[in-house]
């Protein structure tokens, strides 16, 4: 289904949102006015919008610890999101929840996980749940390369395949993790050539490039909506950030994340879209104003809003 000119722009806004959220919690980090940790999504913002571009109402995600980039994708409110990160009560957690545990059900998403691999089992439950309904939709699981190395990912593969189930299996190769080189921790050619072991397709895209993503996942989708099972789809991409606020990024040369940034996701699409006729280079420029003012407008809600009341400090609180 060929994608309309509305659709790639609020795509292009959707990049611009990922990109200015993490900007200003990057700086609220800095300046100790927020707290506890995040992982922030800059340089990867094509795959969370090219992934979630073609769902549909009912369908269904699970994030990471890495989870802000999927959580607007997937049509979050980012004034929620920011109030959140405060901790105050307007947050989607009531401020109990942080960076890594942003979920809003309402919208599809079942939320960010603080544990390495967390959600693909989350994933392979809900699709099965989906499936047992009989219902035509699906699950999209983000995870990043070294979930991948973890047992409970070729246990859920292992089950959604022999089952069938309607989930699409999104690995967000950003080449390292935490700190070590996917090259030094995985010997197979990619990642998503351990679909063969499963007996599901398996496919690599440029993570940067948001058409490509959009495009193998819609394949994915309509596999899965089909009744026909699970696929594997590795976007390779890149963090320009550290891993976390923490990382001084010891482990990478400076040269290497000039070299990357280079390709970044949103530049590049702004141009493909601007050659296609679909967007000027006035439209770009009012876009990326329109989103600089409802960032602005995130912080300002977030400041302004409310502190959770002491007498509810262990209320919604489950561990």
């Amino acid at each position: 289904m060929e994608l309309s000119p509305g659709t790639l722009k609020g795509m292009y806004k959707k990049m611009l949102l990922i990109r200015h959220f993490e900007e200003k919690v990057d700086e609220f980090f800095a300046r100790a006015m927020i707290h506890g940790t995040t992982h922030l999504y800059v340089g990867e913002e094509a795959t969370a919008v090219g992934a979630c571009v073609y769902l549909e109402e009912g369908d269904l995600i699970t994030s990471t610890h890495r989870g802000h980039g999927h959580c607007i994708a997937q049509g979050a409110d980012v004034k929620r999101m920011m109030a959140e990160l405060f901790g105050k009560e307007t947050g989607y957690c009531k401020g109990k929840g942080g960076s890594m545990h942003i979920a809003d059900v309402d919208k599809g998403n079942l939320g960010a996980n603080g544990v390495v691999g967390g959600g693909i089992p989350l994933a392979v439950g809900a699709a099965l749940t989906l499936k047992l309904k009989k219902t035509d939709r699906v699950t999209l699981c983000f995870f990043g390369d070294g979930a991948s190395n973890q047992g409970c990912f070729h246990e859920s593969v292992n089950l959604a395949s022999i089952w069938a189930l309607p989930v699409v299996f999104i690995c967000e190769n950003n080449v390292y993790g935490m700190s070590f080189s996917v090259k030094k921790s995985i010997r197979a050619e990619s990642i998503a050539a351990r679909s063969a072991a499963y007996g599901i397709p398996g496919e690599v895209v440029d993570g940067n490039d948001a058409l490509a993503v959009a495009d193998a996942v819609s394949r994915a989708v309509a596999t899965a909506r089909a009744g026909e099972g699970p696929s594997i789809i590795e976007c390779q991409t890149y963090r320009w950030k550290g891993h976390s606020k923490s990382d001084a990024n010891l482990y990478r040369t400076q040269e290497e994340i000039r070299d990357w940034k280079k390709r970044c996701p949103i530049e590049r699409f702004r141009k493909k879209l601007i050659q296609m006729g679909t967007m000027t280079a006035e439209e770009a420029a009012s876009i990326d104003r329109e989103t600089m003012e409802e960032m602005e407008a995130a912080v300002k809600f977030a400041m302004d809003s409310p502190e959770p009341p002491v007498e509810s400090r262990l209320e919604d609180v489950y561990a």
